[in-house]
């Protein structure tokens, strides 16, 4: 599989981003939450839409913002695997950093792998 993050997988559609947070599931491991939900083929041609997401209230400077948001897509991208292999519908994704401990890129690698599993087992 190839540990790629192209353009056109990135959640951008403001309808799927509200049929996220209207309709969407969500699965936490602490610090990170993946919220998901299957998207009709018509709102999207991809098979795979994923955003990430870090919250102003607990990091103030855009450049902190910015450097959790890049070690998300990076943990997304060499576990999107983890993800892929059960999934048969469409579906979209947002992924969410929510503490305003800075961890590090291994803590929050670890984390992702977990939550993915996690994703994996509840989506039998």
């Amino acid at each position: 599989m190839a540990f790629i993050y192209p353009k056109n997988e990135k959640l951008k559609s403001k309808k799927v981003i509200d049929a996220l947070f209207t309709k969407g599931k969500s699965i936490s491991q602490y610090p990170l939450r993946l919220v998901y939900v299957p998207i009709d083929e018509n709102l999207s041609e991809e098979k795979f839409q994923f955003g990430v997401s870090v919250s102003k209230k607990y990091f103030k400077k855009a450049v902190d913002r910015n450097y959790f948001k890049r070690v998300l897509r990076e943990c997304y991208r060499l576990n999107q695997n983890i993800l892929k292999e059960k999934i048969s519908q469409p579906h979209a994704f947002m992924f969410f950093y929510q503490t305003k401990d800075k961890l590090t890129y291994q803590e929050i690698h670890e984390k992702t792998i977990q939550l993915f599993e996690k994703f994996k087992e509840n989506h039998k």
